[in-house]
């Protein structure tokens, strides 16, 4: 990377044609230094003007043009100078008497009114586009206990008295604690209690603050009520303990992102001193008063909500990554839609310095970078957005901008939420699930304002072998974009208003980018139907994994049943570990011939719907006993054992949730079907989608040992049964369809996996498989107990099996036409394989499935091996990237070691394995550390040829470093340690593991050329002499070394000399070709290519051609010694 900086860096500034350092500019860039201080109001506002004499570049003109509204219209309204910040004003004629208040909650949080009453804040949006704050009060808190042995309802004054008291003991500083105590009849979900509801207490707090406090002394036996209560080993059990926002939306049916309504009367607007938001309506009412609509119908429609899309740019020293303390903001690019339109109504850039005109755009232009970050504060509270996005601004944009108002001194700028008196603060945090392991992040509160980083979005829901945004959006846009690397900012910024514009086009597209983002996946509408079909709020589906969606959906349907829920110890610590799903042994093969998957549709959620496997049907042998029931008919024993009753019984409470979230399901697929607005269809889409991810989770939950409501009896007798059922389908099928039944072949399953088997039926003709597929699965169907039932989706012809989880075929559901290459468990994304990896793997499946060509696919990847060891193969392909994320443990260094031994996290933050891409960035540091690759970053490096016995992390280098000093690439390592196992797995199915071992040896790999080095190893004391272009004899003498041709050639010199300007034209025109695509896609053609974006093959291929063009000049400038002598 440092290298690649450098040389780019040179490109961009050599000829000063694009950053001009104007006396102003340079007066100013003491910047460079992070020395500011605040100082006038801005001093201009610059408005884009169409009449500009700029010329437009093809950026304006191709992505710009997405960016505005309509010419005519912008004109007509004059929208750059006229862009309406503010929201639409709220009618003079709305008053709480005679109007209800609707509104769709999008943020919801805990909160106070009236001297610390607790209340529930819901944030919202009218459908006319109002922004709202409702307090919600007197909803109290509470969580139960079992009520002890001959405790009677006279009891419970007394003992609210008595638990008072002992709180007052623990924690006096409260005040009142303990508002009521409520004997009920409830029934607890763990176990099967014979359907028979026992007495409960329920303990409400006046304050949700101390509900943890009040459950530890009832919990640790302090609160022991004339000592009505067993002393147990454990303590005393309580029941529902959860979050107080989670009980409040639970008890009053309210989903996150769902529509509420304040009937006229029942609510109160707050006088604007007593108001707590800059929000246009603010009001308070009670709980009891709240409507809540279920998200259905009508009630599914979204309110425009605000999208503020926004970058930022900073100006770091160089080869220094940006340090908010240091280096400053210049750029804030912003980029404002709402919600359901396809036009910005907001597109704008506040910069430092003056910035040339940007069509459609409005530039804010000041001195001071204090006054910009106020103007920017005051921007985000009169546009008011509900939801920001942008592209990692969780972890860079808002930590940075908060880091530097803090180092300015700029008191006010921290006030981005809708509450007035409350800072946003971002702090470090950890996100911990199944799903996407531990990450280490920051969290910064904008109350009142939904927050997604397309970043984290992406990385949750998508595994791509980069994840840059010029990456993202080259995979999912189809779109790539100029990227600047952080050491090319300044260069930028400290050039004139031309080059200040270059940068604020650059930061625009980085603002909009994201918005593109978010429209083409859905993420904002999929993400609220996860809230609604879940009941969860918006922030807790992003900060949490997938069982608080669980929980969640499990509390209501608890309450509506008037079950309790224990809060069960963690068994995080535990040993117990069940067995998972079974896959059948592949018949490992090349199918030339259709092979038909039979899958279960929702095979776990089927399986303890039609078994009954719940927690509220588990049952003990002591039950069974106690109650007499008669196996089978009461009570069925599961293959591992476990015992559950029968729905005669009882039904489960999961069957009941299984059931409503699929017939959910069934009817938005059926609206799905008939919906003709887009709108809706993408609305109903998300919703089937989300219900089938909250329907499939639940089973991992059950078997979550360090979760909330562990239960291996459900998940190992769910496992347990799937085991049974595909061991039974291979059975089935193998039986039915054979010769002696009249079919025309016998069928066999030549693999299973968990939900789904392959069977082969032994025709060639692809109609007649699906129709046996078909057939078949009814078949099936038919033997399991409903809703167990087996799918026919799809038939794979051709079919490479490769091992368990590894495999690819050619993907049919219509037999007139193929729909796609699958593939499971291929290195085709895997970022730790080069490029190279992935094209000859990709290929030569298309060639084996698609085109059927054996013969092709193996003369293919015989001419890429061939290419590779000849030296033919572009670096493009050869670099492997990984992440810096630690730092390096020095072995001398004695402080280090101590201070890891007295904090283990310590360990954490270093490598303790040599590994290659670190030795590489520490080698590029000691070379030039301001442009060597810093912590977060991706190093990009090749493996070279090294000495005998070398290890791997000692022949890591830099591309660009290789491209010029012409190191050899250690061809033999990629053949290998890249190449040799992925066409081994694909190949010997085909061709058999003997033939396959051919591929990597033979004539093709005879052939093999190594570059010459121009330094390092024996190199260091050769002496280098010139040769002759014509019989390559070194050229001593002192007439002939400076010249092209010795004497004895010197009559062909015409010809050498043709020969050497036609190679150098032919990659001056490779060159040239390179560069001009390089700058289309920065946006003109007017401007040198700064790009840096190593993710992209280009840039490999036109500093290899910059390199390949010099040396050929070289070449050519010897001929001007013997000009003079022909």
């Amino acid at each position: 990377m440092p290298g690649a900086v450098k040389r780019v860096l040179a490109e961009a500034t050599s000829t000063r044609t694009n950053v001009q350092t104007s006396p102003r500019s340079a007066k100013k860039l003491k910047l460079d230094h992070g020395a500011t201080r605040n100082g006038r109001p801005p001093v201009k506002v610059v408005n884009g003007s169409f009449n500009s004499s700029q010329p437009k570049s093809r950026f304006e003109e191709d992505v710009l043009e997405k960016l505005t509204q309509d010419m005519g219209t912008l004109k007509e309204n004059n929208a750059e100078k006229d862009q309406q910040w503010h929201r639409p004003p709220v009618d003079p004629d709305f008053n709480e008497v005679s109007h209800k208040l609707c509104f769709q909650q999008i943020d919801i949080e805990e909160g106070v009114l009236n001297g610390g009453k607790a209340t529930v804040k819901l944030f919202g949006v009218t459908e006319n586009g109002h922004s709202v704050l409702m307090h919600v009060t007197d909803f109290l808190h509470y969580f139960y206990v079992a009520a002890p042995l001959n405790f009677q309802k006279s009891d419970c004054g007394p003992y609210k008295n008595y638990l008072e008291n002992q709180c007052q003991k623990a924690f006096s500083s409260y005040g009142a604690v303990i508002s009521s105590v409520q004997m009920t009849m409830r029934e607890n979900i763990y176990r099967y209690q014979g359907n028979e509801k026992s007495p409960y207490l329920k303990i409400s707090v006046t304050s949700p603050k101390i509900v943890n406090l009040v459950r530890k002394q009832v919990e640790g036996g302090n609160a022991n009520y004339k000592q009505m209560w067993p002393n147990t080993e454990g303590g005393i059990l309580t029941f529902d303990n959860v979050q107080y926002v989670m009980r409040f939306m639970i008890d009053n049916k309210i989903s996150g992102m769902s529509w509420v309504e304040a009937p006229a009367g029942k609510y109160r607007s707050l006088a604007p001193r007593d108001r707590h938001s800059n929000c246009q309506i603010e009001a308070r009412i009670n709980f009891a008063d709240l409507i809540a609509h279920q998200a259905v119908g009508e009630w599914a429609k979204m309110a425009p909500l605000r999208i503020l899309s926004f970058d930022i740019e900073c100006a770091g020293r160089k080869g220094i990554f940006p340090d908010a303390k240091m280096d400053p903001v210049i750029q804030i690019a912003n980029y404002v839609t709402r919600f359901g339109e396809d036009k910005a109504f907001v597109r704008n850039v506040f910069t430092l310095d003056s910035c040339n005109p940007i069509a459609a755009t409005q530039i804010l232009s000041f001195e001071h970078e204090s006054q910009m970050l106020m103007k920017w504060r005051d921007f985000l509270e009169e546009v008011d957005p509900d939801v920001i996005i942008g592209y990692n601004i969780a972890n860079f944009d808002f930590p940075y901008l908060l880091e530097r108002a803090k180092t300015l001194g700029v008191d006010r700028f921290p006030y981005w939420s809708r509450l007035r008196n409350v800072q946003s603060k971002a702090e470090s945090s950890n996100f911990s699930s199944k799903q996407m392991g531990n990450r280490d992040t920051k969290t910064t509160n904008t109350n009142g304002r939904l927050q997604l980083d397309l970043l984290q979005l992406v990385q949750r829901d998508h595994q791509l072998r980069s994840y840059t945004l010029n990456a993202v959006s080259a995979h999912f846009l189809k779109e790539q974009k100029e990227d600047v690397h952080h050491s090319m900012i300044t260069e930028l910024f400290n050039g004139d208003g031309d080059s200040r514009r270059r940068l604020a086009v650059y930061c625009l597209k980085d603002a909009y980018l994201p918005q593109r983002l978010l429209d083409k996946l859905m993420g904002l509408l999929n993400y609220t139907e996860m809230a609604r079909v879940t009941g969860v709020s918006f922030n807790l589906l992003l900060s949490r994994g997938q069982q608080v969606k669980f929980l969640s959906q499990l509390f209501r349907k608890a309450l509506e049943h008037q079950l309790v829920i224990p809060d069960l110890p963690n068994q995080g610590g535990s040993d117990d570990q069940y067995e998972g799903a079974t896959v059948i042994e592949p018949r490992r093969g090349y199918y030339k011939m259709p092979i038909a998957t039979l899958d279960f549709a929702s095979l776990y959620p089927s399986i303890m719907q039609a078994h009954n496997l719940c927690y509220t049907t588990w049952l003990t042998k002591e039950m069974v006993e106690k109650r007499n029931m008669k196996k089978d008919e009461d009570y069925i024993v599961t293959p591992h054992g476990d015992l559950f009753c029968t729905t005669k019984v009882r039904k489960g409470l999961l069957s009941q949730i299984f059931e409503e979230l699929l017939a959910a399901r069934k009817q938005a697929k059926r609206e799905l079907a008939v919906e003709t607005d887009p709108f809706k269809k993408a609305v109903l889409n998300g919703r089937q989608l989300a219900l089938k991810v909250s329907a499939n989770s639940v089973y991992g939950l059950t078997g979550a040992t360090n979760g909330k409501l562990p239960c291996l009896a459900i998940a190992s007798s769910t496992t347990s049964y799937g085991r049974q059922m595909i061991e039974r389908t291979k059975a089935e099928v193998e039986k039915k369809y054979t010769i002696a039944n009249g079919y025309d072949n016998d069928a066999e399953v030549i693999y299973g996996d968990t939900d789904s088997v392959m069977v082969k039926f032994g025709t060639d003709d692809l109609r007649k498989s699906m129709e046996l597929g078909q057939e078949a699965a009814d078949f099936v169907s038919g033997k399991f107990i409903k809703p167990i039932k087996l799918e026919f989706e799809k038939v794979y012809y051709p079919y490479l099996l490769i091992n368990k989880k590894r495999y690819a075929g050619l993907l049919y559901t219509d037999p007139n036409k193929w729909d796609k290459m699958d593939t499971k468990g291929i290195e085709t994304v895997r970022r730790d394989n080069c490029r190279l990896v992935q094209t000859v793997i990709e290929t030569s499946l298309r060639m084996l499935l698609i085109d059927k060509d054996e013969e092709g696919a193996q003369k293919f990847v015989k001419e890429t091996i061939s290419d590779l060891l000849q030296n033919k193969i572009d670096m493009s392909n050869l670099v492997i990237t990984k992440a810096l994320t630690k730092g390096v443990e020095n072995p001398d260094d004695k402080d280090e070691k101590d201070a890891k031994d007295k904090n283990p996290k310590n360990a954490k933050n270093v490598y303790t394995a040599r590994q290659a891409h670190v030795e590489l960035a520490e080698r590029m540091k000691k070379r030039d550390a301001g442009s060597a690759p810093g912590l977060g970053d991706r190093v990009a490096y090749v493996i070279i040829k090294g000495a005998g016995g070398a290890k791997n992390y000692e022949k890591s280098e830099d591309p660009l470093f290789v491209l010029e000093n012409n190191l050899p690439i250690d061809t033999k390592y990629y053949l290998d340690n890249q190449l040799a196992k992925p066409l081994g797995r694909i190949f010997e199915p085909v061709l058999g593991e003997k033939k396959a071992s051919q591929l990597l040896t033979g004539a093709h790999t005879r052939s093999i050329i190594v570059a010459a080095p121009t330094m390092g190893g024996l190199m260091k004391f050769a002496k280098k002499t010139q040769t002759c272009m014509g019989c390559k004899k070194p050229m001593i003498s002192a007439l002939e070394k400076e010249g092209a041709v010795c004497e004895n050639c010197r009559p062909r010199i015409g010809e050498f000399y043709v020969k050497t300007l036609t190679k150098v034209s032919e990659l001056e025109v490779r060159f040239a070709r390179l560069w001009t695509q390089c700058q289309r896609c920065q946006g003109s053609v007017h401007c040198e290519v700064i790009c840096a974006s190593k993710d992209c093959p280009i840039f490999y291929m036109r500093m290899k051609a910059r390199k390949d063009v010099e040396d050929a000049g070289k070449e050519l400038v010897r001929f001007d010694r013997d000009a003079a002598l022909w």
